[in-house]
C-alpha cells in the first residue's frame, strides 16, 4: 500500500475532472498504442527499472503492462476518477503490483524518500504548476533515485511554435484537459534540480504528418545523491 501523509487531507479525491476529455483520451489511446506505436515506447520507458515506483498521472494504466519483472511495487496516482477507473482494471491484469489512488502532482500523498522511481508519462503538459510537481516528485524519490519520462512539448521551427503558443492561449487547453503544446518538460527538469541522463527526441507519429503534439523526449534523470559531507535534506 502507498505510505501516505497520516490525517493529512493533502489530497482531494477529484483534483481533477475532465470527464467528456477522459472518456475521449481512453478511447484514442488504445488505438494509439498499436498505431502510433506508444506500446513500444512504453516499453523503451519502463525497460530495467527495479524497487519502488511511483507513476504520477497513471491516466487508465497502459504503462502497466509494461513494467518488468523487477519492479516491487508500482503506486499510481491519478486524479481524474473515469482514468483512475480504467486504470484500476488495469492493474488487475499487470503482472507486477500496482496500487492506484487519487491525487494530484503538486501534491503526492506519499512520504518522502518513499520511492526508488518515478514515471512521467504524458503527464508535465497537463499539470497545473510544473515546478511545484517537479519538487514532489523529487521529495518522494530516494537519493540518487530515477525519473524516467516520456513527454511532449514545443518543437519545430519557428511557425510550429507559435503555432504552439497560440493554441495553449486559447482552445487547446480547454479542449483536452488542461494540455499545453508548448511547455519544455527537459528544461523544466533540469530547473528542478535533477540531473538529466539518457535522453531522445521521439516523434508521435514516427511517419505521417507533424502535429502540434508529435515533439516528444523520451529519457531519464535523477535526484542528485547528497555529498558526503552535506546535511540530511539540503537538496
Amino acid at each position: 500500500m502507498p505510505l501516505r501523509f497520516p490525517g493529512s487531507g493533502r489530497t482531494a479525491r477529484d483534483a481533477v475532472h475532465h470527464p467528456l476529455f477522459a472518456r475521449r483520451y481512453a478511447r484514442f489511446s488504445t488505438v494509439a498504442e498499436t498505431r502510433l506505436g506508444l506500446a513500444g515506447v512504453r516499453e523503451r520507458l519502463l525497460a530495467e527499472l527495479t524497487g519502488r515506483v511511483i507513476e504520477i498521472g497513471a491516466g487508465n494504466g497502459l504503462n502497466f503492462a509494461h513494467y518488468p519483472g523487477t519492479v516491487a511495487e508500482v503506486v499510481a496516482i491519478e486524479p481524474e476518477r473515469l482514468l483512475r477507473h480504467r486504470a484500476r482494471e488495469a492493474a488487475l491484469r499487470a503482472e507486477v503490483p500496482v496500487d492506484v489512488v487519487p491525487g494530484c502532482a503538486e501534491a503526492l500523498p506519499v512520504k518522502s524518500e518513499a520511492f526508488d522511481a518515478a514515471v512521467l508519462s504524458l503527464v508535465l503538459c497537463s499539470v497545473r504548476d510544473v515546478p511545484r510537481a517537479l519538487a514532489e516528485v523529487r521529495r518522494v524519490l530516494r537519493p540518487g533515485g530515477e525519473v524516467r519520462f516520456f513527454e511532449h512539448g514545443a518543437g519545430g521551427g519557428p511557425a510550429m511554435r507559435l503555432a504552439q503558443r497560440l493554441l495553449d492561449r486559447t482552445v487547446w487547453p480547454a479542449l483536452n484537459g488542461g494540455c499545453h503544446l508548448s511547455r519544455d518538460p527537459v528544461a523544466a527538469l533540469c530547473d528542478a534540480g535533477f540531473e538529466l541522463g539518457c535522453c531522445r527526441p521521439v516523434r508521435i507519429p514516427a511517419s505521417g504528418p507533424v502535429l502540434p503534439h508529435s515533439y516528444c523526449s523520451l529519457g531519464s534523470a535523477r535526484r542528485p545523491a547528497p555529498a558526503p559531507d552535506e546535511p540530511p535534506g539540503a537538496r
